[in-house]
C-alpha cells in the first residue's frame, strides 16, 4: 500500500474512498448507525487509517499535528460552529434506546475522521501535489458530496439524498477551504463530526431542514470567500 502512496498518491487515496463506501454501505444498509457491526467496521478503517499515517510519519503532511495557532485570522471558525448545530434548530429528540444511541454517537465520530482523512488529507493533498490546487479543491469539495449518493445503496430516500448532496459539496468546500488556509484538520474533523453527531437526534422537521441547507449554502459560501483571501498553508502540497 505504502508503494502506491508514493508512485502514484491520487490513485491511493481514489482507492480507500472506494474501500471505505464498499465496506461502510452494506453495513449501514443491513445494521443501522447504532449497531455494534457498523461501529466495528469503521474502527477498524480508522486504526488501519492511523497506523498507515503515523508508521509512514505524514501528521504534519495531513494536518493532523496540532490545532491552528492563529484562529483569530480564521474568525476562529465561528461560521462553521454555527452551522455544525443546524441539525437540532428543529429540536432535539432521542429516538433509540441509550446504548444504540450511544454506538451511534461513536461511529459518527469515526465517521468525521476518516472522511475528513481521506477526501481531506489523501485526495486533496494528492491533487494539490500533483495538479492545480484550484482543481483540487473543487474535485475534493464535489467528489465529497458527490459521494452520499451511495447512501441510496443503503436504503435512504431519494428526495433526502437530493437535498443532502449539494449540502455535503458546500460543506465540502468549506472543511477544504479550512484545511487549505489553516493547514490543520482538526477543525475539520471536530465539525464533520459534531454534525453527524447533532443529526443522530435531530426532530425531523422539513422546514428547518430547507432553512439549515439554505444558511449553510448562504453562510458557508459567504466564508469560504472570505477564506480565499487567506493566505494557503506551506504544507498544502507538500
Amino acid at each position: 500500500m505504502y508503494r502506491l502512496y508514493q508512485k502514484k498518491e491520487i490513485l491511493f487515496a481514489v482507492l480507500w474512498i472506494v474501500i471505505y463506501c464498499v465496506l461502510l454501505t452494506p453495513l449501514k444498509g443491513t445494521y443501522g448507525n447504532g449497531s455494534l457491526p457498523m461501529l466495528a467496521g469503521l474502527a477498524v478503517i480508522a486504526v488501519v487509517l492511523t497506523i498507515f499515517v503515523k508508521q509512514h510519519h505524514l501528521e504534519e503532511k495531513y494536518g493532523l499535528n496540532g490545532w491552528p495557532s492563529d484562529t483569530k485570522r480564521f474568525l476562529y471558525f465561528i461560521p462553521m460552529w454555527i452551522l455544525t448545530t443546524g441539525n437540532l434548530w428543529g429540536g432535539i429528540t432521542i429516538k433509540t434506546p441509550f446504548s444504540a444511541q450511544l454506538t451511534a454517537v461513536i461511529s459518527m465520530c469515526l465517521i468525521g475522521y476518516i472522511e475528513e482523512l481521506i477526501f481531506r488529507g489523501f485526495l486533496f493533498q494528492a491533487m494539490a501535489r500533483n495538479g492545480s490546487l484550484k482543481i483540487a479543491v473543487i474535485v475534493a469539495s464535489a467528489t465529497f458530496g458527490i459521494g452520499h449518493i451511495v447512501n441510496l445503496l443503503s436504503g435512504q430516500s431519494s428526495l433526502e439524498t437530493a437535498f443532502q448532496v449539494p449540502f455535503a459539496i458546500v460543506w465540502g468546500f468549506i472543511f477544504t477551504m479550512v484545511f487549505l488556509k489553516s493547514g490543520s484538520l482538526l477543525p475539520c474533523i471536530l465539525a464533520h463530526a459534531l454534525i453527524d453527531v447533532f443529526a443522530e437526534f435531530c426532530n425531523d422537521n422539513l422546514v428547518m431542514g430547507y432553512v439549515y441547507i439554505a444558511a449553510t449554502i448562504i453562510v458557508g459560501t459567504a466564508y469560504c470567500l472570505y477564506l480565499k483571501r487567506l493566505p494557503d498553508s506551506d504544507i498544502i502540497g507538500h
